[in-house]
């Protein structure tokens, strides 16, 4: 088994760059959950990229596994919401993906109902153009390699959250295959781990306590809070943001507790949890937290944003020259 270093700063050095200049710098981290949902279609490459160049700090994405073993990158039980299953396997009802093999999911489009539904009514309002919402249709499969490897490629971060499965793979042990690919890819100083069962997360540490992994609290939200389990040694504690209070989020901190609140999408209350000093903020929409993100090096009169974002990560030690590989290439 691997050893991670306890020493909070070292983490903060060499885990995760960006996390480490936000916490450094007093900024708190901005995570695209599935990637900029609301500007593309969720779990998706195209996500990704639209959170990369807003300048989130890092993404979040859900692992499912395809009826043969493979991991990929998916949020719900079933295929219906956000893909075509219903077409190309109208007799599949209720199109549960752990039934489907990777052949089968391979041959779904998982972009045109996020174009035909416009779910955060971002096409509607320009900030999606038609030229976008267009090449979204045909979006493909993203498996979880391919979402890692694309990670390490820019240099960037990752949360990858280890899910519930549904049956009949709910006994399959992704936490093990999820490290593996980890593992086999090198990516350890990318990813950070997080799940709402903490048997996962000790699973996780267990065979390689070099990964971070982050405690998923407020599900279901009409359960009472759960609190950071004291027998893991976490990267971080992630809660449901209507949950947690102002005093409970500075209480937590006092225990060094990392303390990133999910999913915020309401500027106003993105406020209230920056000037509480949260750590990180889990939201569909980076393009309304980003702003709202100024130490004095991002309030810079006359320059634009993207330049004081790339300003700022220079500063910080991250590497942005991705992004300029990125557009020449995607």
């Amino acid at each position: 088994m691997l050893h991670r270093l306890s020493d909070k700063a070292v983490f903060l050095e060499e885990m995760i760059v960006a996390a480490a200049a936000a916490w450094e710098t007093g900024v708190t981290l901005n995570i695209a959950h599935r990637g900029a949902r609301s500007l593309a279609p969720e779990n998706t490459l195209s996500a990704a990229r639209q959170a990369l160049e807003l300048g989130a700090h890092m993404w979040e994405l859900d692992v499912a596994v395809s009826a043969d073993g493979t991991l990929f990158v998916f949020h719900d039980f079933s295929l219906a919401r956000t893909s075509n299953a219903q077409q190309i396997f109208p007799d599949r009802a209720p199109w549960i993906y752990a039934n489907f093999t990777l052949a089968e999911l391979e041959k779904l489009d998982y972009g045109s109902w996020y174009v035909e539904t416009d779910p955060f009514g971002q096409i509607a309002a320009g900030a999606v153009t038609v030229g976008q919402a267009a090449r979204y249709r045909g979006e493909v499969l993203l498996s979880l390699r391919r979402a890692l490897e694309y990670t390490r490629e820019y240099n960037w971060r990752v949360n990858v959250e280890i899910k519930a499965l549904p049956a009949p793979l709910q006994d399959f042990p992704v936490a093990a295959a999820v490290v593996a690919l980890i593992e086999k890819l090198q990516v350890e100083r990318h990813v950070l781990l997080s799940s709402f069962n903490y048997a996962v997360l000790r699973q996780v540490v267990a065979r390689n306590d070099a990964i971070a992994v982050a405690a998923l609290a407020g599900h279901p939200k009409d359960m009472p809070l759960q609190g950071p389990p004291d027998v893991l040694s976490l990267t971080g504690y992630f809660p449901r943001y209507s949950m947690v209070t102002v005093q409970q989020i500075r209480a937590l901190q006092a225990h060094g507790h990392t303390v990133m609140p999910w999913v915020v999408n309401d500027a106003a209350e993105m406020s209230r949890l920056v000037d509480a000093g949260v750590s990180g903020i889990f939201t569909d929409f980076p393009q309304r937290l980003q702003p709202l993100l100024q130490p004095d090096c991002l309030t810079d009169c006359g320059f634009p944003a993207q330049q004081r974002v790339a300003a700022k990560r220079d500063e910080c030690g991250i590497n942005r020259a991705a992004t300029d590989r990125q557009r020449g290439r995607d």
